[in-house]
C-alpha cells in the first residue's frame, strides 16, 4: 500500500511538472526580461557607451612626454585645446591625444615616429592575437578587452573580434548582442559558404574607444558550426573553401586597416575556435592556477595538438610568432594558487608570461555597469585598490606589447 501511494504521488508530481523544455524556456525569458531590464536602467536605448577624458598627467604618460611639454604645446596654440574643469584640470580626449601624437611624430624621423604612432611599417605583419581556453572563467574576456583598449591607448589600430556566441566582449564594448547585432552581422556573415556572405569591412564597427573596431558576436555564429560539416561533405569544395583559411581570408581583406586584431575565442575547441587559431599568428592561453583549470587546460592543449596536426596534415598553415600562458584572477597570498603556478613556470619556462593578471576587485567593480578598468577612472573606486589592479594590467599588457614588437624587429 505503502508503494502504491509512493508511485501515485511520482505520478501527480509529473503531471503537475510542466515539459523540462517549457520550464527551461520559462526560465531563461524571465532571467532574460530581468537582465534588459538593468541594461536600460544603466544604459537606456538612446544611450551610447562613452570613453572618459584624461587628465594632462594620464595624457602625457600615454603620450609619452611630460606634463610641462603638453601646457606649453596648449599655451602655444598648437595642437588640441583640451577641456577645462572646474578644479583647473587639462582634460584630453583620446582622440585628441592621438592627434598630440600626430603632431610629435611629423616633427620627429626615424624610430622617434614609431614611438609617437606606433602603426606597424611596411614588412611588419599584421599581428592577429587569439585568447583561448575551453575552461569557462578563465578570464578570456576580461583579458581581452582589457588588451585590446590598451592597445588602442598606445595608439595601435586595433579590431577586437568576438568569436564567442555568448557575445561577452561585444557587451564590454558596448554592443547588445540581443538587441543590436541583427542577422548576418557578425563574423559569420564573412566566412559563410552561400550567397549571403559579406566583405568583413561592412560588418566592422567603430567604437566609443577611438582606435578599436569591433567585429560583434551573438548566437549567430553557432551556424558555422552547423553549416560547416555540410561542407566539409561536399567533394567540389576547393581549397579556399575549407573552413580554416576562412577567418584568415576575412582578415586579410582589411589588414591595411589594422596592427593587431584581438580574438577572444569560444570556450570549446569547435569549428569556429580553430578557424581563428588557424588565422591567428599568436596565442594568449589565460589560466586560472588551480588544479582542476590545470587538468583542463592539459586536456584543452592535447586537444589542440590532435586538432591543429589534422588541419596541418590538409594544407593548412600554423605561423606563430609567440604562444604564451598567462595567470589570470591570480591571487599571490594563495599558497596552492602560487604551488602551481611554480609548476607551470618550471615546466613551460619562458612561455608563461612574467606578470600575471592578478584578482582584484576594482575590475569586478567595473564589470558590474559593463566596464573595463581602462574606463572607469581612478577617482571611481578605492585609489589603492585601482593603483594594484591598474599596475598588474599594465605589467601584463605591456609584456604582451613587447612581444608584439619582437615580433615586428623592432628594438625593445
Amino acid at each position: 500500500m505503502k508503494a502504491f501511494n509512493v508511485n501515485l504521488a511520482a505520478e501527480h508530481a509529473r503531471k503537475l511538472l510542466p515539459r523540462v523544455d517549457e520550464t527551461i524556456g520559462a526560465q531563461a525569458e524571465m532571467l532574460s526580461s530581468q537582465l534588459q531590464a538593468m541594461s536600460e536602467a544603466m544604459f537606456p536605448p538612446s544611450a551610447k557607451k562613452v570613453l572618459r577624458r584624461f587628465t594632462s598627467g594620464e595624457a602625457a604618460r600615454l603620450i609619452g612626454v611630460s606634463d610641462s611639454t603638453l601646457r606649453k604645446m596648449t599655451l602655444a596654440g598648437e595642437g588640441p585645446m583640451p577641456d577645462t574643469a572646474g578644479n583647473g584640470r587639462r582634460l584630453y580626449t583620446l582622440g585628441q591625444i592621438n592627434e598630440v601624437r600626430g603632431l610629435l611624430a611629423g616633427s620627429t624621423r626615424g624610430r622617434e615616429s614609431i614611438e609617437f604612432v606606433p602603426h606597424r611599417r611596411a614588412g611588419e605583419h599584421l599581428q592577429v592575437l587569439a585568447v583561448t581556453n575551453f575552461k569557462g572563467g578563465s578570464g578570456k574576456t576580461t583579458t581581452s578587452a582589457h588588451l585590446a583598449q590598451y592597445l588602442a591607448l598606445q595608439g595601435y589600430r586595433v579590431l577586437a573580434v568576438d568569436l564567442d556566441p555568448q557575445a561577452s566582449l561585444s557587451a564590454l564594448l558596448g554592443v547588445l548582442p540581443e538587441t543590436d547585432v541583427l542577422a548576418n552581422e557578425t563574423l559569420y556573415a564573412a566566412i559563410r559558404y552561400d550567397g549571403a556572405r559579406r566583405p568583413l569591412r561592412d560588418i566592422i564597427r567603430p567604437t566609443y574607444f577611438e582606435g578599436l573596431d569591433l567585429v560583434p558576436g551573438n548566437l549567430e555564429l553557432m551556424e558555422f558550426e552547423h553549416t560547416t560539416p555540410k561542407a566539409l561533405a561536399a567533394t567540389d569544395r576547393s581549397r579556399e573553401d575549407l573552413f580554416f583559411t576562412r577567418v584568415a581570408a576575412a582578415f586579410d581583406e582589411v589588414a591595411d586597416r589594422y596592427d593587431v586584431i584581438v580574438i577572444d575565442c569560444p570556450p570549446q575547441l569547435g569549428f569556429l575556435t580553430l578557424s581563428g587559431l588557424c588565422a591567428a599568428t599568436a596565442m594568449i592561453v589565460t589560466v586560472h592556477p588551480q588544479m582542476l583549470d590545470i587538468a583542463s587546460m592539459s586536456q584543452f592543449l592535447l586537444m589542440t595538438r590532435d586538432l591543429l596536426g589534422v588541419v596541418r596534415e590538409a594544407g593548412g598553415e600554423l605561423k606563430y610568432d609567440f604562444i604564451r600562458y598567462l595567470f589570470t584572477r591570480f591571487e599571490p597570498q594563495d599558497a596552492p594558487q602560487t604551488k602551481v603556478a611554480a609548476l607551470l613556470r618550471n615546466l613551460f619556462d619562458d612561455f608563461v608570461l612574467t606578470n600575471p593578471m592578478v584578482k582584484s576587485a576594482a575590475v569586478s567593480d567595473a564589470g558590474l555597469t559593463k566596464q573595463t578598468l581602462y574606463e572607469i577612472g581612478r577617482e571611481n573606486l578605492t585609489r589603492s585598490t585601482y593603483d594594484r589592479a591598474m599596475e598588474a594590467l599594465d605589467a601584463v599588457n605591456a609584456e604582451i606589447e613587447g612581444l608584439i614588437k619582437a615580433a615586428w624587429g623592432r628594438a625593445q
